[in-house]
């Protein structure tokens, strides 16, 4: 074999390994710091890429989730506001049914009528709240107007707002909210005795379609107020169904975000491991490799220092 000094093989190969493995100790040093597997595209382009669409679908996630708590707090609101609305119905009905007492006179029911007519007023004054300037309830079948609604007619006679419930926006499942129809609900046809059923609310004219929920005092026409003897029990019996089928509709609405609402926490927590998978480093395997590249780096190191004397055996042979 030639013994050359022009050429050190041995430094040279001696310092490549000196330089791989000191690349490969700041890398597993760099892992270990950050907790992170994928430092650099290089290191895994095609996990980077589906860590990346794991990592946004759990962050809209998190919007989705946002969107479903503050549905359940509309709703909320919503059922609060119906159930006082089925109070006042309640106490509307007893008016009615005192009135029939022969002990009274006529001053007593007019006194009663009285009442009755502040509760239409009421009625009406509650179906005008909002949350959030979002109004509760529906007159019409689109925001900026539209077609009446109608209680428990067509589904293009209903008023709706659409909620994305996962991370795929609107090409994803929905939850229609319902704006409660409920001046369509006090609204009453008395066209068929023997079906009584909600009329929509324009429609009133206090004689074949009466209307329990009024703007005020002193309305004419299709505003004006109900006289108690005017209306029969029968009416008050089904406006206090259509009440409880408003918030029967309600709580189906709410029991369905519940699921959908665990189900995101789920899917979530599932994408996030998913992404860990991928991205996290496992600190064990890191901190084996740190040990191993350590040693080798003092190695190398070393071994180079070695190979760099091996020249200087040159200058024995020209002793």
């Amino acid at each position: 074999m030639a013994f050359n000094i022009n050429t050190n093989t041995a430094a040279a190969n001696a310092g490549f390994f000196l330089s791989r493995n000191n690349e490969n100790l700041n890398k597993s040093m760099a892992r270990l710091a950050s907790g992170k597997r994928v430092l650099s595209p290089a290191d895994d382009a095609g996990g980077l890429a589906v860590a990346m669409k794991l990592q946004s679908s759990a962050t809209r996630l998190v919007g989705a989730r946002s969107n479903i708590q503050n549905a359940m707090s509309y709703l909320e609101v919503q059922d609060g506001v119906l159930e006082t609305i089925g109070e006042l119905v309640d106490r509307m009905s007893e008016i009615r049914a005192l009135a029939n007492d022969i002990m009274k006179n006529d001053e007593d029911i007019q006194t009663y009528n009285r009442e009755f007519q502040d509760l239409q007023v009421q009625l009406y004054d509650m179906a005008q709240e909002k949350f959030n300037e979002v109004s509760l309830f529906s007159t019409t079948t689109l925001k900026s107007g539209g077609n009446p609604v109608l209680f428990d007619g067509s589904y293009s006679q209903d008023n709706t707002m659409d909620l994305y419930i996962s991370e795929d926006g609107e090409s994803g499942p929905i939850v229609s909210i319902h704006k409660a129809m409920l001046l369509s609900a006090l609204t009453i046809d008395l066209t068929d005795p023997t079906d009584l059923k909600a009329g929509r609310f324009v429609d009133a004219d206090q004689s074949t379609i009466l209307r329990f929920a009024n703007p005020g005092i002193g309305g004419t026409g299709q505003e004006e107020l109900l006289d108690l003897t005017e209306v029969s029990i029968g009416a008050f019996k089904q406006v206090l169904q259509n009440i409880a089928a408003l918030r029967s509709q309600n709580g189906a609405t709410m029991s369905r975000l519940d699921f959908s609402t665990d189900h995101v926490e789920r899917k979530r927590n599932n994408l996030i491991t998913a992404h860990s998978k991928i991205m996290d480093a496992d600190m064990a395997k890191e901190s084996t490799n740190l040990a191993r590249d350590n040693v080798l780096v003092q190695s190398s190191a070393s071994m180079l220092s070695q190979a760099n004397m091996i020249t200087e055996m040159a200058l024995v042979l020209l002793r």
